[in-house]
Formats: C-alpha cells, sequence, structure tokens
C-alpha cells in the first residue's frame, strides 16, 4: 500500500495562478457585453499604460524628471491602498475568506496569492508606468541594474500594499455596513478632480519647481524610495541608493508579514463580524425617538422619516446624496479659491440637490407597492409627496445657505449674500416642484446590485426625467433671474436684498403648485409607476 505525499507548498502558486486565469476567462463567458467592456478597458488601459511610458521616456535628463518620476510613483502607490476599500468587488480573488476552510498554511498562501496578483490589468499598468519611470532616471549601467531592481521591488510593494490592506479590512468590506464604504468614491473622485485642476492651474503658473520641496520628502518613502535609489546611482550617490533600496525591502518584508498575520487570524479566529447585528439595535430606537419628536405628526413626519432613512441606509440613495453633497461644496468653493469664481456659483448646491427630488419613487423599487396601497385619492398623494419635499428641504435648505455664505466669505463679496440667496431658493423651490411632476410622468428603476443607477431599457425615461426637468426649472427661475438682471442693469443694487424674501416665497410658491399638479397624475398612475420602479 502506498501513502499519499502531502503536495508541495510550492504546488499552490501554479494552481491559484489558474485559478485567477479561470475566473477571469469564466468572467468574460458570461456576456457579449461584459466580454466588450473588458475588451475596451483593456485597450484604454493599455494605450494609456503605453503613452505614460513613452511621455516618460521623454523626460530622460530633464531637469525635473526625478520630481515627477517619484511623486508619480508615489500617487500610484496610493492608489493601490485605497483601491480595496472602494472597490472591495472589483477582485474576487481578495475575499480571502472564500480559502478559510482550505487545508493552506499562511506563508505559502501569502506566497502563491502574491504571485497571482501579478495576473490582470493593474499589474500590467503598473509595470508600464514604472518601467518608464526607471527609463527616465537611469543614466549608466549600475542605475540600469538598479532600475530593473526597483522596478520588481515597487511592483511588489504596491500588490502587496493592497492585498494587506483588502486582508486587514475584509470582514469589514464584505458586510452590509462594509460596502457603504464605496459610497465615498464619489466623494473622492469628486474633491480629487478639484485638487488636480488646482494642482494643475497652479503648476502651469508657476513650474514643476514647486513640487521640488515635496520630492524630497517623498523619496524616501516606499515604494517611490526604489526610484529614488535608481536616480541616487545616476548621481553617483551610492551609499544614499542602498538606503533607498534597503527602505523599500523593509517595507515590502512588513507588508507581507502583515498580510500573513491577517490571513492567519481570518482564517483561525471567530468571525464576529455580525455578533452586533443579533444585539438590540438601541442605536436605532433613540433615533427613531429623536426624530418622532422633532418631525411633524401623522402621515407627513412617517414620510419624512422613511425618506431620511432612505439617506442613511440604502448605498444607492446614500451615494447620491454623497456625491451631490461634495461636488455642490467643491465647485463654487474651489472656484472661489482659484481667484476665478463668482458669487452666484453658490446657485450650484442648490440645483445638485434638487436633483435629488427626481425619480422619487425609483428609490424604493419593488417596495413601492407599499406606498401605492396607502395611496387611494390625490390628497393622500400629495401628503407623500410634500413628506418627501420636506425631508430633502430638511437638508438642503441649511446646506445651500452654508454653501453660500462660505462663498460669499471666500470672495469678500457679502452685498450680494441676499440676492444669491434668494436665486438659491428659486431654483431649489422650482426643482423640488419639477422633479415632483417628473417622477409622477417619467418614473424609472434603479438596480439595488451592481453600479448601474438606471434599469437596462430606461435609460431614455432616466435621460428625459433629469435633463427635461432641469431644463423647465430653469425656465422656471426666469422671473427672479430676470428681475436680478434688471435691478444691476438700472444701478438699483441697493434693493438687491429684497431677492432673498421675494425669492423664498417664490420658491415656495412653485413647489407648493408643483406638488398640487403632480398629485394627481401619482394618485391616477399607480400601476404604472409600480411597474416602472419594479423593473430592477
Amino acid at each position: 500500500m502506498t501513502t499519499a505525499r502531502p503536495t508541495a507548498p510550492s504546488a499552490i502558486t501554479p494552481v491559484l495562478v489558474r485559478l485567477k486565469l479561470s475566473l477571469l476567462r469564466n468572467g468574460l463567458r458570461q456576456s457579449t457585453g461584459r466580454r466588450a467592456a473588458y475588451i475596451a478597458s483593456v485597450t484604454v488601459a493599455l494605450l494609456f499604460a503605453a503613452l505614460q511610458l513613452l511621455g516618460l521616456v521623454a523626460l530622460r535628463g530633464d531637469t525635473h524628471a526625478a520630481t515627477v518620476c517619484v511623486l508619480l510613483v508615489g500617487v500610484l502607490a496610493l492608489g493601490w491602498a485605497v483601491m480595496p476599500l472602494f472597490f472591495p468587488s472589483g477582485d474576487e480573488t481578495l475575499d480571502a475568506t472564500r480559502l478559510v476552510m482550505l487545508p493552506l498554511r499562511p506563508r505559502p498562501l501569502v506566497r502563491a496569492l502574491l504571485v497571482a496578483s501579478l495576473v490582470g490589468i493593474g499589474p500590467l499598468f503598473t509595470l508600464c508606468l514604472v518601467a518608464g519611470a526607471a527609463v527616465a532616471l537611469a543614466h549608466g549601467v549600475a542605475a540600469a541594474v538598479t532600475g530593473v531592481l526597483a522596478v520588481v521591488l515597487t511592483l511588489l510593494v504596491c500588490v502587496a500594499l493592497a492585498r494587506a490592506v483588502a486582508a486587514a479590512n475584509i470582514r469589514l468590506l464584505t458586510s452590509r455596513k462594509g460596502r457603504d464604504l464605496a459610497v465615498l468614491s464619489g466623494l473622492v473622485i469628486a474633491v480629487g478632480a478639484q485638487v488636480v485642476n488646482f494642482g494643475a492651474q497652479k503648476l502651469g503658473s508657476s513650474g514643476l519647481s514647486t513640487l521640488d520641496p515635496a520630492a524630497d520628502v517623498v523619496r524616501w518613502i516606499p515604494p517611490s524610495a526604489a526610484l529614488g535609489a535608481v536616480h541616487s546611482v545616476s548621481e553617483g550617490a551610492y551609499a544614499t541608493a542602498a538606503a533607498q533600496l534597503a527602505l523599500t525591502g523593509a517595507a515590502l518584508l512588513a507588508l507581507l508579514t502583515l498580510w500573513q498575520r491577517s490571513l492567519t487570524r481570518l482564517m483561525t479566529a471567530q468571525d464576529g463580524s455580525t455578533l452586533a447585528a443579533a444585539e438590540p439595535d438601541k442605536g436605532t430606537s433613540r433615533t427613531s425617538g429623536a426624530l418622532g419628536g422633532l418631525l411633524p405628526a401623522g402621515r407627513t413626519g412617517t414620510v419624512m422619516e422613511r425618506s431620511l432613512r432612505y439617506v442613511w441606509r440604502d448605498p444607492k440613495t446614500k451615494a447620491a446624496w454623497v456625491t451631490s453633497l461634495a461636488i455642490g461644496l467643491i465647485v463654487p468653493l474651489f472656484n472661489a479659491l482659484q481667484g476665478t469664481g463668482s458669487v452666484y456659483f453658490a446657485c450650484f448646491a442648490a440645483g445638485m440637490l434638487g436633483v435629488l427630488m427626481y425619480n422619487q419613487f425609483g428609490q424604493d423599487t419593488s417596495a413601492f407597492w407599499m406606498v401605492a396601497m396607502t395611496i387611494s385619492s390625490p390628497r393622500d398623494a400629495y401628503v407623500e409627496l410634500r413628506g418627501r419635499a420636506l425631508a430633502l428641504l430638511l437638508i438642503t435648505l441649511p446646506y445651500a445657505a452654508l454653501v453660500t455664505v462660505l462663498t460669499t466669505a471666500m470672495l469678500g463679496d457679502w452685498p450680494a449674500l441676499p440676492e444669491v440667496l434668494g436665486l438659491s431658493f428659486a431654483l431649489l423651490g422650482a426643482m423640488l416642484a419639477t422633479g415632483a411632476w417628473s417622477s409622477a410622468r417619467f418614473p424609472y428603476s434603479i438596480p439595488q446590485e451592481g453600479h448601474k443607477n438606471v434599469a437596462p431599457g430606461q435609460a431614455g425615461l432616466a435621460w428625459i426625467s433629469i435633463l427635461g426637468g432641469m431644463v423647465a426649472g430653469a425656465l422656471l427661475c426666469a422671473p427672479v433671474l430676470a428681475l436680478t438682471i434688471w435691478l444691476h442693469a438700472s444701478s438699483a443694487t441697493s434693493w438687491t436684498w429684497l431677492l432673498l424674501p421675494l425669492g423664498a416665497a417664490y420658491g415656495a410658491t412653485v413647489t407648493e403648485l408643483g406638488l398640487r399638479l403632480a398629485a394627481p397624475r401619482v394618485a391616477g398612475r399607480l400601476p404604472e409607476i409600480l411597474t416602472a420602479v419594479s423593473r430592477g
């Protein structure tokens, strides 16, 4: 009788590499659309990587080449660190809990997962970028050899960093509340776009020399330190280069150790991520009591509380609110900070939040049937719409006022504060009115799974609902806007303070008319609305 030999630890590596390739291949077989999207994304990523590589190679010999390359690699490593937090479902192999029941030891598992992690678009893109940076900085045979080692170390540190972060937070990322971290991606993208825009304008006016102090610090932070070593060797500073490579190697070992400990804890410790769910939700009852004391009695208060709970608990609704709040604040403030903004940009906050009134019933999805059962007359529909509008105003009114005050303070244009507030309130009222009517006339479903905000086949309805409603809202604001222009054109700026009460009154009146006009349509189209919003 022969005894089966245990599988060598090194045999795990090819198995996991084949598993990663199988996941990619099987994912592409699911649908033609997914295959086309993947091919298109690969093509765009590789094209962008090739252009970046050529651009970095073109920097060879430039005075600021080291500054650009070191900072670029630092930003790249930061992206590797935060991507698992914002997009935990982007790579199925990030979830090590699927391997918990297998008889695998942490050390060979870490080695195998590290090699398997090098398969994909992200590592290939990183390799092209880092290779271009190494070519731009390497001058001489010794620097070229150091560059090869730096490219390998940088790629491994980036991958190990992403895996260590994912393994340390995998219980959180795979939980219901943990997936809400992806909501922050909209905020990060919005802030990042404005920061990049602001930085580009500053660089265009003052040059790359302003980045040299930051690069002097980042060149000692792994994995940028590895690229800094290439530059140091090219300059003849071999001791400095050795220290920078040693720092990068130590960082890699530390990340692998942290990753291994996280895997050990993940595979041996009790999963306590759901223990809190078994306990009584005392916080919810306290919150419910607090809301019940502040909100109106009757159906209006009930609808407002339900809408506010959607904002806090539903991932898609929360994502829309976070993005609108962030962009509504960032656009006016960043333009004011750059010195090119206008105090009227503060109206952007009211416009962004007013859009949230559109497709009010779509966020209910199939649960809208419970609401539909309570609507038997236009009066019931009116109270339902009014409660949803008041819940939105509870956040939007103070927020729009805050953004307006901050923008005015940054620009120092305090005399314009009343008229801008009046315009914001009028715009908000117009958006609420058109949003209520659009919700009744062009409802569409919001899928609960995935990143899509519109169910297949309803994209046309979404475009008509939002764009048509925004155009109608702008037209409804025309009287207040025309009055503002007339006061300035006739040099009657001493009377612009009247725009604040007039704008607030006009916005409230338009909102009330919009709700009353939309209520009969909601009551008469309940079956059609229910069918439309339940498709996702």
